[in-house]
């Protein structure tokens, strides 16, 4: 540790406290009130992003008034998902916190976002692993987030590694929020054509089992435009740059493929409702179907169609939510005709050539900040031009 650096106990230099359940008898709701409310869920990226949020009524809220959050509070998450970390920002403080997450507030010569960089590290989810307790259902207590052990520097250094840190997560968070407005232009269009036959409206329709479409156009089983494969466990393959998609997302890297091209991947158990679009060699874990296109210019029709089909109601599962093959096979589907599909898939592959560069950058600065993190945090590389001032300043 470098020699201008302090340990501290987290509770030595902050107030750690609990977030609050829904009052019993009461549930959330998706329409806005003045009382947004964190679950674990909502705790995906650095920030926490509003439109994610479900809202507690006005009727209960006195009961819960108490356990909101205010800006630069850094929230953990200590039951079910461990050690979820988020920095609250301006657009959701006075939000309500969960009963499984705690709240740091009150920092004492201690960065804000120095100590989400912190506690993200290796270094700081190693402490917070060392306080989980129980093993039926595992729990990170609040003694032990008051026990986590920090090595800070002065805090002008802490503010300018923040600083690093965070320009690379804010360039990757603005391609994040770039990519939602796409993928949802790309949505949109496909609505208007597909749902609301906006530029068919003049044509001749006919009547079919799912209402009447656009003539020239038919309803067919999903299995003629598309072979549903089953995918593979991954667990014996060695790291690599092929991703590894579950149905949360890339889950790791492996150095083999199971399938080359494109392909719409579809979540056989668990959350039945995320279905990515994948353009690169990728592996596919046993929990999810891929696909492989039997018509041109199906892809990304299939992607927005299976997007808009509510699949998690048609589970079949009993403890866990699943799909099976026949299920999907043996879907109805609107087959539009070769030159609308043509005339589609060309408008939205500009699209979704812009998320996929982004998404390649990002990748590419989330190796870097992974790299720098560690460094910056145990104090392995120093920040040289900060150090004169942090001389002065001590």
């Amino acid at each position: 540790m470098p020699k201008n650096w302090k340990t501290y106990k987290l509770e030595n230099i902050a107030k750690i406290s609990g977030g609050k359940r829904m009052p019993k008898g009461q549930n959330l709701v998706e329409f806005e009130t003045d009382h947004p409310y964190i679950r674990v869920r909502d705790m995906n990226t650095r920030t926490i992003r509003k439109s994610d949020l479900l809202y507690v009524p006005d009727s209960a809220f006195d009961k819960i008034s108490r356990y909101t959050v205010s800006e630069n509070d850094i929230i953990i998450s200590v039951v079910g998902t461990i050690g979820n970390i988020a920095i609250i920002d301006g657009n959701i403080s006075g939000a309500n916190l969960t009963e499984n997450c705690n709240k740091i507030t009150e920092l004492q010569n201690l960065d804000s976002a120095f100590l989400y960089y912190f506690l993200i590290s290796n270094i700081g989810q190693g402490e917070i692993t060392k306080g989980v307790v129980g093993s039926t259902q595992p729990k990170l207590p609040l003694y032990s987030i008051k026990d986590i052990n920090l090595n800070i520097p002065p805090l002008p250094e802490q503010r300018a590694i923040a600083s690093i840190l965070s320009a690379i997560d804010d360039k990757i968070e603005n391609n994040l929020a770039m990519n939602k407005t796409l993928e949802d232009m790309a949505m949109a269009l496909y609505k208007h054509w597909f749902v609301d036959f906006g530029p068919f409206q003049e044509g001749k329709f006919i009547d079919s089992e799912l209402g009447e479409i656009p003539e020239g156009w038919e309803v067919v089983k999903l299995e003629q435009l598309v072979e549903i494969k089953y995918g593979k466990d991954h667990k014996k393959l060695d790291t690599g740059s092929i991703p590894v998609y579950g149905s949360g997302g890339i889950m790791r890297y492996v150095d083999t493929f199971l399938y080359d091209s494109e392909s719409v991947l579809v979540p056989r158990k668990g959350t039945l409702s995320n279905i990515f679009l994948v353009n690169q060699p990728f592996w596919s874990v046993d929990t999810m179907f891929y696909t492989k296109m039997r018509k041109e210019n199906i892809l990304k029709y299939t992607f927005h169609l299976l997007k808009t089909m509510k699949l998690a109601d048609m589970d079949v599962g009993s403890a866990i939510p699943s799909l099976t093959t026949k299920l999907l096979n043996f879907l109805d589907v609107i087959l539009p005709d070769e030159d609308v599909l043509r005339k589609f898939e060309i408008h939205v592959t500009k699209l979704y050539e812009q998320i996929w560069e982004n998404t390649e950058e990002n990748q590419t600065l989330t190796q870097i900040r992974d790299t720098l993190l560690p460094k910056l945090i145990s104090g392995e590389v120093r920040l040289k031009e900060f150090e004169k001032k942090i001389t002065v300043a001590l």
